[in-house]
């Protein structure tokens, strides 16, 4: 949903027959500070509705902190107050977005996730200035937050934002890469992390107070889901999950994603994206645009707007050979957008990608695979059986997740539990069946 700038008829109408009064640069300002508040508070309006604010403290600070001082000048009120548009603030040399302003749903749900009590600590990795200015009402004149980023340039604006909006001594804002630590501070009663973490820095765990709890969007084999954490004994338990994007992490925990391309006849490509276990052999799909779509569908059906977010996670787990699609405009797949999603599986000499038809008389749709390949039969059934074992076992559960550092006793993990290999240890998910 977002937010709307609301125009009054009676006011509009009765301006063409009363003289305008002359509009001087105060007006202006009040009149922007008054829609600015208007949209404040629908945006917590909206917030509370949708559940993810949840509690009075939350709800205070979002009603307290004036969002559009931390954006970029050129952004308009309404996209400053949108409730799931994130706001990039830099880009890299090829245009990549490398620091942002997270959409407000997502802050205010870590924000709910971290459980914050004034007179906290708190760390907050990835700085911007106003999830820290939230955090900061949170905890209060006796809490302390502590903001990082590996970019002085995104550290200085967060500083001088924060500081021009009252924030100056209430929070610290550092340049450092925080795989390594933030040297002479902590412990943290919690720690938020607001980029895409491929793993749990050891730093992170040795920073965090024995009864803190981390919030960080996790990414398991290409799909995000963040998830808060508390410790239990020897390792870390989810207590909440949400599904959410972030610019990646940059420095020591960044990790790179191989991506294969696939070019059609006429030069453009449909790109493979691969986390981690990339596939022997993909010179086998050569060519294999040119050849004959196959198509197999798999009688499960969702409704019209109805989230199903959690069969992603299911293939990035149980589909081995799962990659994401990214695909260059004048490619086939480019004109049948809407069509399809970019979550695919690579078999032999195909590759399959999730897919849907209209279903349930108009209602709903029913999911697919269409694979392009000689092997498409095989890899379109390998998407299909998945979509079938989620809509059985997976669509009306919660999955819960544990993670594993090195060290520690791994003969502990339940038998229903999946294992993914991180580098500083391992995360488990455990879905259990419905019924």
């Amino acid at each position: 949903m977002r937010g709307k700038a609301m125009t009054d008829s009676t006011a509009e109408s009765d301006s063409a027959i009363q003289p305008r009064k002359r509009v001087t640069a105060e007006h202006v300002g009040t009149s922007n500070a008054d829609h600015a508040g208007e949209l404040r508070t629908a945006l917590v309006e909206t917030l509370r509705a949708d559940r993810k604010i949840t509690s009075p403290a939350v709800e205070a600070a979002f009603r307290a902190v004036a969002r559009e001082r931390f954006m970029p000048d050129e952004v308009a009120l309404d996209v400053a107050y949108g409730v799931d548009r994130s706001v990039v603030t830099k880009r890299d040399e090829h245009g990549v977005a490398i620091s942002s302003v997270s959409a407000a749903y997502i802050q205010a749900r870590m924000l709910e996730q971290a459980e914050l009590q004034p007179g906290m600590t708190v760390l907050e990795i990835g700085s911007g200035g106003l999830n820290a200015a939230y955090i900061a009402e949170i905890v209060g004149e006796k809490g302390h937050v502590v903001s990082v980023d590996i970019d002085p340039e995104v550290t200085e604006r967060a500083t001088r934002l924060l500081d021009a909006n009252g924030y100056a001594g209430r929070v610290t804002v550092t340049a450092v890469d925080a795989a390594h630590g933030v040297p002479d501070e902590g412990p943290f009663d919690a720690i938020i992390v607001t980029v895409g973490a491929w793993d749990i820095e050891p730093s992170w765990l040795n920073d965090l107070a024995d009864d803190g709890v981390l919030v960080l969007p996790l990414i398991m084999n290409g799909v995000t889901r963040t998830i808060g954490f508390r410790r239990d004994g020897d390792h870390l338990v989810s207590t909440s999950t949400e599904v959410a994007g972030f610019v990646p992490m940059q420095g020591a925990g960044q990790h790179a994603e191989r991506v294969f391309l696939l070019p059609d006849p006429n030069g453009n490509n449909v790109k493979l994206r691969f986390d981690s276990d990339v596939p022997a052999d993909l010179g086998n799909l050569d060519g294999v645009l040119a050849t004959e779509r196959t198509d197999v569908w798999s009688g499960a059906t969702i409704k019209h707007q109805t989230s199903f977010a959690d069969l992603h996670l299911w293939f990035a787990w149980y589909l081995p050979g799962f990659c994401l699609l990214a695909v260059d405009d004048g490619t086939d797949l480019a004109a049948e957008r809407g069509s399809w999603f970019p979550f695919g599986v690579v078999r032999g000499s195909a590759f399959a990608y999730l897919a849907v038809r209209p279903a349930l008389g108009g209602a709903g749709v029913e999911f697919g695979a269409r694979a392009y390949g000689r092997d498409g039969e095989l890899a379109a059934a390998a998407l299909v059986e998945q979509i079938q074992a989620w809509d059985r076992d997976g669509r009306h559960a919660e999955p819960s997740f544990a993670y594993w550092p090195t060290g520690s006793d791994h003969s502990s993990i339940s038998a229903d539990a999946t294992v993914m290999t991180k580098t500083h240890g391992a995360i488990t998910i455990s879905w259990p069946a419905h019924g």
